[in-house]
């Protein structure tokens, strides 16, 4: 009798083992409730419902409706013509998009890089979010139960891990991590989510669009067991690698070694714990340059990126912005057929280098085959470029102002960039929550007149607080290395097409082909933006939308201050703890950087130099060209201006919300 409750209990793990094998899930399965979010609290922008967008030119609802009664104007607003309708039902797609999909690069994360290997895994993580018992929190906390070796660093049993990743109150999922389980594996993406929302510290809920300004990409990454596979976004060039003991096929077909194993882990490693919270690098250019997460606050901030490289085609650059994350950015595979003309890494080398060592057995390069050869058998994405689901637009493998590389993320079942296309509706919906830093507005007109007379009007002018311009880096005077990361992809770029939008994923035999208009960002910009005007090419100037959730400032980050870290005395403000100081003393030692002090370290010139000191006093900072230099246009004593005045000024800044109480007379 006692081996019928066994014979039972093995049944019933066959079972289980079996239904686990044929099963496929995705968690979490939906967006979170809007009702958990701060959004219904906050006024919408101005965006219309029933607009028309035609590859990035505005014809507003009721020039649609009237172009609609003619046969003229109905070829005009035609898919076919390149018009996509803004409508609720597109916003609807472009929510759920921006929380859920990750175009497939759950296997770049899972089966290459290996994110789940380390001790940040499905295990620990898990583990970390039940300790919460339902309660939110801005960055998940992960203690070391052995002691770890990554790069150069040993981090000891008992270390507790500052992710900065999100989880919602009441939620089991972190925001923008999302779970696949497909026959028996287990496999984690990433979404936008991770990076352009937030939780709110104080209630749980989720802060749409803001940035997630201490998220450590860097260390969640490095953890992996194969991050060399990223050596794109890092300063470990493969061909000046030591070579290692693996043999492959190089393109002239014959037998080679790629670089070591260790050696290329290691560099890459160092360079990834060396990025700040906050801060990616998305370029992609083999240099160790990352910079700070903007926020999703999109709608009339036109050209888009910190250098404005994003500025052609639908909702003026901010699709092809999108495009950038998924379809460039976020699976370095997507460029290895142009790696040799971008970086001098030949596409053998850089497939090599990336699978030599990948996670997953099945994806790792066997010994003395041609890598390219090998990738076409374990292509989750066959017939196209990378990991992700993209598909090869007019001009690949040239690149255009459209899609860089010139691929375009896209995944089967949805018409030609109806996801990224969805997504940009949706984020220009978003706005920053109300926020009243004084009730009195007074205060607010008079911080408002300062703006006005201090000239930051003449770059930060509008309702969305910018004049659109790309601004030369050897005039505004930041960390200057940003502004070029782009200048090897124009190298490459062709007149832009595309299919239009109503042409369906995966592209028919012959699809029909338009071409992008480039006439509506300046060609002066365009070519700043890339550099090729002036080598040290530019920044756009940002709006100031939500600047109290946005904190630190300037495109490195480096603009930042503790609210301890200066004080008020009878001769003005004086620094009064420099270890809390710019992007050293905050974000790197688990501080929040206060909106406040960091914006009046920004405009201050005596206070900002300290923190330019301490951001250069730091190795890891200096490694990823952090400082927080530049910008030096100053509202301080030696410029004239009064401690009421600075004080104003930087009340009216972070008064910018959904709705302003106060705007500028222009």
């Amino acid at each position: 009798m006692r081996l019928r409750p066994i014979i039972i209990l093995i049944s019933l793990v066959v079972l289980v083992g079996f239904i686990a094998f044929r099963i496929e899930l995705a968690l979490p399965g939906t967006p979170p409730s809007l009702y958990n979010t701060y959004t219904p609290l906050t006024k919408p922008t101005s965006q219309e419902i029933g607009w028309y967008d035609v590859l990035g030119h505005t014809v507003s609802k009721a020039e649609a409706d009237q172009l609609l009664q003619t046969e003229i104007g109905r070829q005009e607003l035609s898919p076919e013509n390149g018009a996509v309708e803004v409508s609720e039902e597109l916003v609807d797609v472009g929510r759920k998009a921006f929380y859920l999909e990750t175009f497939g690069n759950e296997y770049l994360f899972t089966d290459v890089i290996g994110i789940l290997d380390g001790p940040l895994n499905i295990g620990s993580l898990s583990k970390a979010i039940l300790a919460l018992g339902g309660k939110p929190t801005t960055n998940l906390q992960v203690t070391l139960d052995e002691d770890v070796t990554v790069g150069n660093r040993i981090f000891n049993e008992g270390t507790v891990l500052n992710t900065g990743i999100d989880v919602p109150k009441g939620s089991l999922f972190p925001l923008g991590i999302r779970s696949f389980l497909d026959r028996g594996k287990v496999r984690v993406g990433v979404t936008c989510a991770l990076c352009h929302a937030t939780v709110s510290s104080e209630t749980g809920r989720v802060l749409e669009g803001a940035p997630n300004n201490d998220v450590d990409t860097g260390l969640i990454i490095a953890f992996a067991s194969n991050s060399a596979a990223l050596f794109r976004q890092a300063s470990a060039n493969p061909t000046e690698m030591p070579l290692g003991e693996r043999i492959y096929i190089n393109k002239d077909g014959q037998e080679a070694r790629l670089p070591d194993i260790k050696a290329m882990e290691d560099a890459v490693d160092i360079d990834l714990l060396s990025w700040p919270p906050g801060n990616f690098t998305s370029n992609g250019d083999l240099k160790n340059n990352p910079s700070q997460i903007p926020s999703s606050y999109t709608h009339g901030s036109w050209p888009y990126s910190w250098s404005g490289v994003a500025s052609v085609g639908w909702f003026h650059g901010l699709t092809t912005l999108n495009n950038a994350v998924f379809g460039v950015n976020a699976d370095p595979a997507t460029t290895a057929d142009a790696g040799g003309e971008l970086l001098g890494v030949d596409k053998e080398i850089y497939l090599g280098t990336m699978l030599q060592n990948a996670s997953n057995p099945k994806f790792r390069l066997p010994e003395k085959v041609k890598p390219s050869e090998f990738f076409e058998k374990i292509d989750p994405t066959p017939g196209e470029p990378g990991f992700n689901e993209v598909i090869k637009m007019p001009e690949y493998p040239k690149g255009s102002l459209f899609m860089q590389n010139g691929l375009m993320a896209a995944s089967p079942g949805y018409q030609v960039a109806e996801q990224i296309n969805a997504m940009s509706a949706y984020q220009n919906t978003l706005a920053p929550p109300p926020y009243q830093p004084t009730n009195d507005s007074e205060v607010l007109k008079h911080g408002a007149a300062i703006f006005n007379k201090a000239g930051c009007v003449d770059c930060h002018s509008g309702r969305y607080f910018t004049n659109h311009d790309v601004i030369a880096q050897r005039e505004i005077g930041t960390q200057p290395s940003r502004a070029q990361a782009s200048k090897g992809f124009a190298k490459l770029f062709v007149p832009p097409q595309t299919y239009p939008p109503n042409v369906s994923v995966p592209l028919p035999p012959d699809p029909p082909v338009i071409p992008v208009p480039t006439d509506i960002t300046p060609k002066e910009d365009i070519e700043l933006a890339y550099a090729q005007s002036d080598p040290l090419g530019g920044f756009k100037v940002p709006n100031l939308i939500g600047l109290y959730l946005s904190a630190p400032y300037l495109h490195d980050g480096g603009v930042a201050a503790s609210s301890e870290a200066i004080k008020l005395d009878k001769k003005g403000f004086k620094i009064a703890n420099p270890d809390q100081l710019g992007m050293a003393g905050t974000l790197l030692q688990n501080i929040q950087p206060d909106p406040s002090a960091s914006l009046r370290v920004l405009v201050d010139r005596k206070l900002r130099k300290p923190v330019v000191a301490a951001n250069r006093a730091n190795s890891d900072l200096q490694r990823v060209n952090v400082d927080g230099s530049g910008h030096n246009y100053w509202v301080d004593k030696q410029a004239g201006f009064s401690v009421k005045d600075q004080t104003d000024l930087i009340q009216f800044l972070l008064s910018i919300d959904d709705d302003p109480k106060v705007l500028l007379d222009n």
